[in-house]
């Protein structure tokens, strides 16, 4: 099969891979309907996140299951499945505490390499959820939002206990970040100041709900948002880069008491602990939980309540992926979706 594969910073080549088989019972066997490029994706790519050696690459995935293990009982050959990017059992006691991405089993798609044309999804049960039919094309991109830049942004506003009434701020601007607005729109935030310095992104932050859009950044995005909320700071705020200004600008925008919902990948993040324990700020994030949220979304998308698709602002075939990875380190698309 052909997949891509992160040879060096900056260079990712579409190759021949070995067909995935079965290898434990537990496992399925699917046809990649779509795939995408990551924000996360680009660590490695810019070399900030080194890898050893050619890497697959990818881990948001949907499509029609070719073959399950004797052991899978969940799922079958023909159904549309999405996933999310850790395979969970989704029966060990985490996993029943609702943090799937936590599983004491957990295996990292991304490392299995999801942008290619097929996937072994291990621990099948636990980590696929089907469609009742197979959908039509428009809303695949949908669904395969859900499988993860949906599902961490919404994951975000709820460890941001974002509801009705509340004032939310969201830090990042890229997919996740867009999606944690149309999340905060959805669970009922009365205000969502999305902080944004592309006109194209800023279109979209208030498409999917943004009521204010705040272009400055740094202590400077600080002062503005709490000049937009009498001098309190946002009830909740999202974090959705992982950096040190991303984070700090989090917490700082943040009212004594409030919220901060962290889902960016943290690279050389360190917290001042005096300043945490006077800020009152209640921390909560991580790798997003997304299966336990894949009901619900994919249920949303099906009904056409939301449509988080709008997110890829470039298709391109698999074949193209190294275009797509440039496009969005060079900021000229938000999310590239890479058809299959």
């Amino acid at each position: 099969m052909r997949g891509a594969v992160l040879h060096a910073p900056g260079d990712v080549r579409v190759e021949n891979r070995d067909d995935p088989r079965i290898e434990l019972p537990t496992d399925a066997v699917i046809r990649l309907s779509a795939t995408c490029v990551c924000g996360s994706d680009l660590w490695p790519y810019r070399g900030i996140q080194t890898v050893d050696g050619p890497t697959p690459m990818g881990h948001e995935y949907v499509g029609i299951v070719e073959e399950t293990g004797r052991d899978v009982t969940g799922v079958r050959p023909g159904q549309f499945v999405v996933g999310s990017f850790f395979a969970s059992d989704n029966t060990c006691e985490i996993c029943r505490s609702g943090y799937q991405s936590g599983c004491v089993h957990r295996v990292p798609v991304g490392e299995l390499g999801a942008q290619a044309e097929y996937l072994r999804v291990p621990l099948a049960d636990g980590t696929l959820v089907a469609t009742p039919e197979v959908p039509s094309a428009d809303l695949v991109p949908g669904y395969l939002a859900a499988s993860d830049v949906l599902g961490t942004g919404w994951f975000a506003a709820v460890a941001a206990q974002v509801g009705p009434g509340k004032t939310v701020a969201v830090v990042g601007d890229g997919a996740v970040g867009l999606l944690g607005v149309l999340a905060a729109k959805q669970l009922g935030a009365e205000r969502i100041i999305a902080m944004s310095r592309h006109t194209d992104r800023q279109k979209l932050a208030l498409e999917f709900g943004a009521t204010d859009v705040v272009t400055e950044r740094g202590d400077d995005g600080v002062t503005r948002i709490k000049d937009l909320t009498g001098g309190y700071g946002a009830h909740c705020v999202i974090e959705a880069v992982g950096t040190q200004e991303s984070m700090m600008q989090a917490v700082r925008s943040t009212r004594r008491g409030g919220h901060v919902g962290y889902v960016g990948v943290a690279h050389d993040v360190t917290l001042p602990g005096m300043e945490m324990f006077f800020s009152q700020v209640h921390l909560h994030g991580g790798p997003a939980p997304v299966r336990r949220f894949l009901p619900e979304l994919m249920a949303l998308i099906a009904d056409r309540t939301i449509d988080p698709g709008k997110v890829f602002d470039l298709r391109l075939p698999l074949e193209e992926a190294a275009e797509g990875y440039r496009a969005m380190d060079e900021r000229r698309a938000i999310k590239t979706l890479l058809t299959v």
